[in-house]
């Protein structure tokens, strides 16, 4: 258990460093025009939030520190 929280909490943080460096994006396709059955549809490349990684720091820090810190 306590190497799995160690773990789990490096990836998280790694992670979240990711983000923060602005690496992570995902694809988000939307539709522009559609007449009857025939669509034109756009992809867009997004940025994955800050906050998102800024939680991924402070979770996977909480976690690694804890593994650290359990006795057992």
């Amino acid at each position: 258990m306590r190497a799995g929280l160690i773990i789990i909490g490096i990836i998280l943080l790694v992670a979240g460093i990711w983000v923060i460096a602005g690496h992570a994006s995902y694809t988000s396709t939307d539709t522009v025009l559609q007449l009857g059955s025939a669509k034109l549809t756009a992809t867009h490349d997004k940025g994955v939030p800050q906050w998102v990684g800024i939680a991924g720091i402070v979770v996977g820090g909480l976690l690694a520190v804890g593994g650290f810190l359990k006795k057992g």
